[in-house]
């Protein structure tokens, strides 16, 4: 079992990514996505992690698309984030996904939570956890306990913007670029004040989302975005 004290500090974890090139860091998990030869090899691959996940007695988030195998890591138990036994069980996955023949491919595993700007999450909180059925997360989150739908994250803040919900969604920095390229492109209206740790993007209509990177955690909860 995984404690707290077992998580590692971010110091720890850029050293374990420095050896961990197929990996990304992704609000308190590890992740990534290997692309195998074919459908069947990516059975092969999803049954392998298997194997190590009860050998290991720590078991990942995984989703199969096609040729494609998503997986993500985190420590359940140490109020998930990620430990040793999440940098170990990664060695091992890429181990397998290297005698499966597939290629990692980490940019393709995207992440996007649902903010609220509220003065009081307080007030608001336990309908969304009631209507949603997710459970309370670290520091007031609330997540999908099977880690199938967006968290949400309650922005606090005394001037909501006036649409109150906004998306965030979260890239690694190294695959970043081309994205808010590519959305300055699409006609989006970009605010870099807080770059690179996030951007804020309006578009035509006013609507607004937050491109974030690992390098932060999420945009500053004092005002709206």
């Amino acid at each position: 079992m995984a404690g707290n004290q077992d998580v590692l500090t971010r110091e720890r974890l850029d050293a374990a990514l420095a050896v961990l090139p197929d990996w990304r860091y992704r609000l308190g998990g590890l992740v990534t996505v290997y692309k195998a030869p074919t459908a069947a090899a990516a059975l092969e691959l999803i049954a392998a992690v298997g194997r190590l996940a009860e050998e290991q007695n720590h078991h990942p988030d995984l989703d199969w698309r096609y040729n494609r195998v998503f997986i993500r890591y985190t420590s359940h138990d140490a109020g998930g984030q990620v430990t040793e036994r999440d940098t170990a069980a990664a060695v091992a996955a890429s181990e397998a996904a290297a005698q499966a023949g597939a290629t990692a491919q980490p940019g393709l595993f995207r992440t996007v939570e649902l903010g609220i700007d509220t003065a009081d999450p307080a007030e608001i909180a336990e309908v969304w956890r009631v209507a949603l059925g997710y459970k309370k997360g670290a520091g007031g989150d609330l997540v999908d306990p099977y880690g199938r739908g967006p968290s949400i994250w309650f922005q606090e803040t005394g001037t909501p913007n006036s649409s109150r919900l906004h998306l965030d969604v979260h890239w690694s920095l190294a695959e970043s670029g081309p994205v808010l390229e590519k959305t300055a492109a699409a006609g989006a209206l970009m605010n870099h004040d807080h770059a690179p740790d996030w951007v804020v993007v309006t578009d035509a209509q006013g609507n607004r989302l937050c491109l974030c990177t690992e390098v932060g955690h999420r945009p500053e909860a004092t005002s709206g975005p």
